[in-house]
C-alpha cells in the first residue's frame, strides 16, 4: 500500500488545508507560519528604523528614505525564497527568532553596503537590541490577529449579518407559530425572529470590533534591565510605548517576559460567544426547514440524499454546527491557558498560539455555510399560515388578559380568566368557530368582544413587525 504521508507535494493533515482550503485560505496570509516570520521581519525591521530614528547611539545615523523603503522591502516582498532561507538558517539555530535575527542582518548588509564595513556593522548589531524574542512575538501576532480579525472574519460575519438582516426585513409581517418549549406560543413573525438572532449576532461584532490589540517591547522580565544598562541615558519607557503604537497596537507598560494574553482571551471570548449565537442560528433555521416554513428550493444541482431522491438536506447549517463546536473547542481552550504564565514566563503559549488560525478558520468555515444555507432558502408562508389555523388556543392568553384587564377596572363577570381559559384550551385542540363562541358567551363589553372576536392566530402578532425596525448591523451603525 502506497504511503500516502510520502507523496509530493505532501498532502494536508487537516480539512481546512485539504477539503475546505478555498474557503480557509484567507487566514493563510495572518495566521501561517509564514505570516509569522514575515510579521517578525516588520516588527525587527521597524524597531531599527525606530532606534536609528532616536538617535540614541553615537555615531549611528538613521536610514534614509531611499534604504528604508529598500529595507521594508524585505517584508514587502517576503515570499517562498525567504520562507526556505528562513527554514535553513533554522536548522542551524534550533530557534525560529533567532533565525529571522539572522535573515535580516543577511540583508541588512545588502542595504547598507555603500556606506562601508564599519557602519554596516555598527548597525547590523541594533538589529533585535535588548528584544527578547517574546518582545518580537506577542507583537506580531498582536498584528497577524488583529490582520485576521478585521481584514477576513469581521467582514464574514457582518456579511451574515446583513443577509440576515435583509430576510428579517423582508418577512418582517410574516407571522408565524411560536413555540415555546416546544409547544404552541404566541405568535410572532419570522422577520421579528430572524432580528432577534440578527441583532445578537450584532451584539457580538460590535465588541468583537472593539478589542484592543495590546503589545509590549520591554525585555526579559519586562523591566527594560539591559536596555538602561546599555543605554542608561535614553528614555526607555517612551521609546517602548511610541514603538507599540507606531505598529498599530495599544502599549501595555506593566508585563513579565510575555504580554500577559488577556486581550486575546477576551477577544476569543467574544468570537466563541458569536459562534454559540450562530450555532443558536442554525439549530433554529434547521428546525424551521424540519417544519417547512422554508424550502430548500435554490442551487438543486447538489444531491440531497444518495439514496432518496426527494430529499435535499439542510446540510449546510448541519456542517457550520459542526465547524463552530470544533471553533469554539479551540477558542475555549486558547483563552483559558493563554491568560496564565508559570512566574516571568513559561513556554505554553508558543505551541497553544500557533493554533489560533485553526479556531478562526472553521468559524469562518461555518460563517461561509452559512451563508450559503441561507442564500438557498425560500419562506413558505402558507405552511406557517397552515401551522396558526390549527392552533386557535394561542389566544387564550389575549382573551384572558383582556379580562383581567377589566376585572381591574371593575367589570363585573370577569372573575377567574385564566382558569376559564385554562378549561377551554389546555390539552386540546381549539378551532376558530370555537374560540369565537367562547368569547362571545363571556359577557364582554360590545367594544372588547368585537376586538376579541376579530383576532386570529394571524393577526395576533402584536408589534413584532414595528419590532424589526429596531434593527441596526454593524455596517448600518459605521454608516450612520
Amino acid at each position: 500500500m502506497v504511503d500516502l504521508s510520502a507523496l509530493q507535494p505532501p498532502l494536508a493533515l487537516g480539512p481546512l488545508d485539504g477539503r475546505y482550503r478555498r474557503q480557509a485560505g484567507p487566514l493563510v496570509d495572518h495566521l501561517s507560519e509564514a505570516a509569522l516570520n514575515r510579521m517578525r521581519l516588520h516588527v525587527e525591521v521597524e524597531w531599527l528604523l525606530h532606534l536609528t530614528d532616536a538617535r540614541i547611539f553615537d555615531g549611528i545615523e538613521p536610514l534614509t528614505d531611499a534604504e528604508r523603503a529598500e529595507l521594508r522591502r524585505i517584508v514587502t516582498d517576503f515570499d517562498g525564497s525567504d520562507i526556505e532561507a528562513l527554514a535553513e538558517i533554522e536548522k542551524e539555530t534550533v530557534h525560529d527568532v533567532k533565525a529571522v535575527e539572522y535573515h535580516l542582518k543577511n540583508h541588512l548588509a545588502q542595504v547598507l553596503a555603500g556606506r562601508g564595513e564599519e557602519q554596516v556593522a555598527r548597525t547590523t548589531e541594533l538589529v533585535h537590541f535588548a528584544c527578547t524574542s517574546e518582545d518580537i512575538n506577542n507583537l506580531s501576532y498582536a498584528l497577524m490577529i488583529q490582520g485576521a480579525v478585521q481584514q477576513v472574519w469581521l467582514p464574514a460575519a457582518s456579511g451574515v449579518i446583513d443577509q440576515l438582516a435583509a430576510m428579517a426585513r423582508e418577512l418582517r409581517d410574516v407571522p408565524l407559530l411560536s413555540r415555546t418549549h416546544g409547544q404552541t406560543a404566541t405568535p410572532s413573525t419570522m422577520g421579528k425572529e430572524l432580528a432577534v438572532l440578527a441583532h445578537r449576532l450584532g451584539r457580538q461584532v460590535r465588541r468583537v470590533e472593539g478589542t484592543e490589540y495590546l503589545g509590549k517591547i520591554n525585555g526579559a522580565t519586562g523591566t527594560y534591565g539591559a536596555h538602561t544598562v546599555a543605554v542608561p541615558g535614553a528614555d526607555w519607557v517612551e521609546l517602548s510605548r511610541t514603538f507599540v503604537e507606531h505598529l498599530g497596537l495599544d502599549w501595555n507598560p506593566l508585563t513579565t517576559q510575555i504580554e500577559s494574553h488577556d486581550w486575546q482571551a477576551e477577544v476569543y471570548a467574544d468570537i466563541a460567544r458569536f459562534n454559540r449565537v450562530l450555532h443558536n442560528l442554525c439549530t433554529d433555521v434547521w428546525t424551521y426547514i424540519s417544519m417547512a416554513y422554508f424550502a430548500q428550493v435554490r442551487g438543486q444541482g447538489t444531491v440531497g440524499s444518495s439514496t432518496m431522491p426527494h430529499k435535499v438536506n439542510p446540510i449546510r447549517f448541519e456542517n457550520a454546527e459542526a465547524n463552530l463546536e470544533v471553533s469554539n473547542a479551540l477558542l475555549d481552550v486558547l483563552a483559558s491557558t493563554l491568560v496564565t504564565s508559570r512566574l516571568q514566563r513559561d513556554l505554553t503559549d508558543s505551541s497553544m498560539q500557533r493554533n489560533i488560525g485553526v479556531a478562526l478558520g472553521h468559524s469562518l468555515l461555518a460563517l461561509d455555510n452559512v451563508r450559503k444555507g441561507l442564500d438557498g432558502l425560500d419562506a413558505v408562508p402558507e405552511q406557517m399560515a397552515q401551522d396558526l389555523d390549527e392552533n386557535w388556543e394561542v389566544l387564550g392568553e389575549p382573551v384572558q388578559s383582556t379580562m383581567r384587564a377589566l376585572a381591574a377596572q371593575g367589570v363585573p363577570g370577569m372573575e377567574q380568566p385564566y382558569e376559564r381559559l385554562k378549561e377551554l384550551t389546555r390539552g386540546r385542540r381549539v378551532d376558530g368557530d370555537a374560540m369565537r363562541e367562547f368569547i362571545r358567551g363571556l359577557g364582554l363589553p360590545a367594544e372588547d368582544e368585537a376586538r376579541l372576536v376579530e383576532l386570529t392566530p394571524a393577526t395576533y402578532t402584536g408589534l413584532a413587525s414595528q419590532l424589526v425596525d429596531h434593527l441596526v448591523t454593524p455596517s448600518e451603525a459605521g454608516d450612520r
